[in-house]
């Protein structure tokens, strides 16, 4: 299973895991996080949240265009795998937004 941490303005949010390889994804608010919410339509009431699908939060943060192609032809990432992707430009994404992929040493 892969994860991912989410930060927000510099300050850890979350998790983001990947449950089943390209279909099934969960995000949790860490317990102690009081800042905004990553998305306006992820509110801090609930602390986690299930996609039967990549995250429309973190889909809308991936390059397009261009970019898009060379960054999967230049790292051959496969272009539905939008986890590694993301991970493949998390420190450098559009917004207030950074990704920190979580290995198993970490």
């Amino acid at each position: 299973m892969r994860k991912a941490r989410i930060y927000l303005h510099g300050i850890e949010a979350g998790l983001l895991e990947e449950l089943l390889p390209g279909k099934t994804y969960r995000f949790a608010y860490k317990a102690d996080y009081r800042g905004d919410p990553i998305s306006l339509v992820m509110h801090l009431s609930r602390t986690t949240y299930e996609f039967a699908d990549f995250p429309p939060v973190f889909e809308g943060l991936l390059p397009e265009g261009l970019q898009l192609e060379g960054m999967l032809r230049r790292l051959k990432i496969d272009r539905n795998d939008f986890f590694k992707q993301l991970m493949a430009t998390g420190a450098d994404l559009v917004g207030a937004i950074t990704v920190e992929e979580v290995t198993e040493d970490a």
